[in-house]
Order: structure tokens, then C-alpha cells, then sequence
């Protein structure tokens, strides 16, 4: 889409609003992208107005709604009193309930699925940040619920950013035009430093549940983010699914573990995935999060036409037989994915990312668990798991213990 054809597309839908009634906004989980999520969602519609918060942290609140205020030259559209500021692990409910029209998820993704049920049954439209479940389970769930959101004719948008990236979609639809051919191997590396190592045991504050401990370390526990290849490299694993149109491999085998040792927590730092696709074709996901090593986000699609290579030089680019290099300007594709979200509450015409993001998220966790098992596992077996992360009836001062880091060949496919 060119700059003028997105500038008559913003104007329309700004004309269509004007004497409707404004769109009211609620935020579940303040942190950075929830931050971020909101100043976005705001940003995409000039009647869009941010009226209810929730979160664990009051400090968090306080932080994010300075920080979003701030990002709007235009007054008014932070208007959120103290009576709908929630805490606790009930908030997301209370925003739900404070009459808006759409809200925002973005907690630490154990509590996706719980918090994405609760909004579409009550009638909501959800920016859903990604991964969307931690186990087979949640999955299960997201998935039922993506169904209800259609047949409610609700928008579920997934915070899968790269699936709104123009320059990406432009190659991504090449790659399925068949300019590079049949795809023989995809090999993505999403090659980092930690995004949040754990704190000391020391350092906990005396009297802190094991619960409070755990969700403000969030990133160190599989039932809080499902581990690094399922919380952050699923972005590698989402673009994987992309290039083969969703549709799912045959089979995973995986390797993984904790090469340095942390205080506490129970996530991997490292794992290598091998994805089986139709015809022989191998996917492969490398990712580790380990300081001081070679840094690389990337992705290399091998075709019998050529090879399209994504993050190593400033634009995708495809080599062989149909030679291309995007030109375009690339679009703040966080803002997209939130543009496309209220124009489709403005205009009436829902859209739903709920099968693909479920799908998307799934690849990940099937290929954690053949890491942590040791074991070649089918996407049938994946999706039948019964292993369920996230504890039941999770109360903020309740005892939690931390389930011992995965052993492959020892822990059990369950």
C-alpha cells in the first residue's frame, strides 16, 4: 500500500468516526509492551480513549500511565481514575467489567488463555499479545476461543507483529507466489542475551509468597512464559509457520538445556529444533539466550528457485532465479497490527488471528517438549498433550513450588 492510499485509508476512518461514540480501551498487564500496546492502540484512532488498567504492581500503573499520557499530544485520551486502577490477580476481570470496548492482554502469557475467554465471552474486541498459552491445554482453549470470538462477530488481533511488517508480508508472499521455488529447508536463529535472569534467593523480600516471587521474575518459570523458545523465539517459530501456510509439520525432535546455571527458575537457555514438513522438508529453530555469545535474528528460506534471507542486511532479500530486494519504506509494524484492529471495529468487519497465533504457538511448545523429553514427537501427540503448566486456582499468597529444570531422557511426555 503506498504513503497517499494509507493516508486516504486513515482519513476515511477518522471521517466515519466523527459524532460516534468514542472507543473505550482497557490494559491487562502494565509492563513495557503493555505500555507500549496502549500508546499504540490509542495512537490508531483518533476517538480511541484508555479508561481502565490492571495490574499487580501500583508502581507499574503509575509508570505506564505517565509514560502513555506522554506519547499523546492530544489531552484527554488517558482517562483512567484511581476507582479503575485494578491490582491483583482478579484485576483483568474488573476491566472487563468497567464498560470497555476493547481490551488489551498483555500479562505474562500463562494467564492468556484464562483472560482472553473472560473478554470474548463478555463481548469484547482483544489486541492478544503473543504467545497465547504456556501448555497443550491453554492451547486447546484459545483455540474454542478464536471459534466464539466468530461467531460473535468480535476482533482478535494476535501480537504476532511480523505477520504485520509490509516489507516481511511482501517477501513472505513471494516465498508463496513461488519465487523461490518449493521450499527445501528454513533455518531461523533468534540468537540473544537474557531477557530478565533471575534475581538471588537472597534478595527476595522476607514474607513474599512464592506466587508475588515468581510472577515479578516472570520470565525465569515455564508457567509464567513457557520458556524462552515459546515467550520470545516464537516470533522465529511464527514466520516458520507462515512460510508453510499454517499447516502444521508431521513430526519435531529437539535438543536443549541450561548451559549456565541460574538461582532459581526452571527455563532452558538454548535449545536447537528440527521440524519435520510433507515431502521430507526440514525446518530448523535455533535459539539461545546466553551473554556474551554471537547475537543473530534471522531467517533463510532454501528454494529449488532460490533463497529468500530475512534479517541479515537492513531489507529482505531473494537470491536465484527471481532476484529482489524490498524497496518499499517499512511501516512501525507495532502500530500496524493496532491500526488494523480499530479499523476493523470501525468499519464493522471483524478479523480473527485466533486459529493461526494458537497454531503458531503450539509449534513452539510441541518443540520445547521434545527438548525437555528427549523424544520425536508428532503433531497429533502435541496436540493431545494433557500436561497442564499454569496451576489451578492460583492464589496470590498461596505455597508454589518450582518444578525441577526438564532432564531429557528422564522427563516424561505427558
Amino acid at each position: 500500500m503506498t504513503d497517499a492510499a494509507t493516508a486516504a485509508g486513515t482519513a476515511s476512518l477518522l471521517a466515519a468516526a466523527e459524532g460516534s461514540q468514542e472507543i473505550k480501551v482497557g490494559l491487562v498487564g502494565c509492563g513495557g509492551r503493555g505500555t507500549g500496546a496502549a500508546a499504540q492502540a490509542l495512537q490508531a484512532d483518533d476517538f480511541a480513549v484508555l479508561t481502565a488498567v490492571a495490574d499487580v504492581e501500583q508502581e507499574r500503573i503509575d509508570r505506564c500511565l505517565e509514560q502513555v499520557e506522554g506519547r499523546h499530544e492530544r489531552k484527554g485520551k488517558v482517562r483512567v481514575g484511581k476507582r479503575h486502577q485494578f491490582l491483583g490477580l482478579d484485576a483483568f476481570q474488573a476491566v472487563i467489567d468497567s464498560d470497555v470496548d476493547v481490551v488489551l492482554l498483555a500479562t505474562p502469557p500463562g494467564f492468556r488463555p484464562q483472560h482472553l475467554k473472560a473478554c470474548i465471552e463478555a463481548g469484547k474486541h482483544v489486541f492478544c499479545e503473543k504467545p497465547m498459552a504456556v501448555d497443550v491445554p491453554g492451547v486447546r482453549s484459545v483455540l474454542e476461543t478464536a471459534k466464539l470470538a466468530s461467531s460473535k462477530r468480535l476482533s482478535l488481533v494476535a501480537g504476532f507483529c511480523w505477520r504485520y511488517n509490509n516489507m516481511i508480508i511482501e517477501a513472505m508472499d513471494r516465498v508463496r507466489s513461488g519465487e523461490i521455488g518449493d521450499i527445501l529447508a528454513y533455518y531461523a536463529t533468534y540468537y540473544t542475551n537474557p531477557v530478565k535472569p533471575m534475581p538471588p534467593a537472597y534478595e527476595r523480600p522476607l514474607g513474599m509468597s512464592d506466587v508475588e516471587w515468581q510472577i515479578r521474575n516472570w520470565y525465569n518459570f515455564v508457567w509464567l512464559c513457557g520458556d524462552g523458545l515459546v515467550e520470545q523465539a516464537v516470533h522465529s517459530v511464527d514466520k516458520i509457520a507462515w512460510a508453510f501456510g499454517d499447516e502444521p509439520p508431521e513430526s519435531c525432535v529437539a535438543v536443549g538445556g541450561r548451559q549456565i546455571p541460574a538461582h532459581d527458575g526452571n527455563i532452558f537457555d538454548h535449545f536447537e529444533i528440527n521440524y519435520l514438513y510433507p515431502g521430507g522438508v526440514r525446518a530448523f529453530m535455533g535459539c539461545r539466550q546466553i551473554t556474551g555469545c554471537h547475537r543473530e535474528n534471522a531467517d533463510y528460506i532454501l528454494g529449488t528457485k532460490g533463497r529468500l534471507t530475512i534479517g541479515r542486511g537492513l531489507m529482505p532479500r531473494i537470491e536465484g532465479e527471481n532476484p529482489w530486494v524490498f524497496r518499499g519504506q517499512q511501516r512501525n509494524m507495532y502500530q500496524e497490527e493496532h491500526d488494523v484492529l480499530f479499523r476493523a471495529i470501525r468499519r464493522g468487519e471483524p478479523v480473527n488471528d485466533g486459529v493461526r497465533m494458537a497454531t503458531s504457538t503450539q509449534l513452539a511448545i510441541l518443540g520445547r517438549t521434545a527438548a525437555y523429553t528427549g523424544q520425536e514427537l508428532t503433531w497429533e501427540q502435541g496436540m493431545e498433550s494433557q500436561e497442564r503448566r499454569f496451576p489451578e486456582n492460583l492464589q496470590w499468597d498461596m505455597a508454589l513450588d518450582v518444578p525441577p529444570l526438564a532432564r531429557p531422557g528422564v522427563t516424561k511426555f505427558v
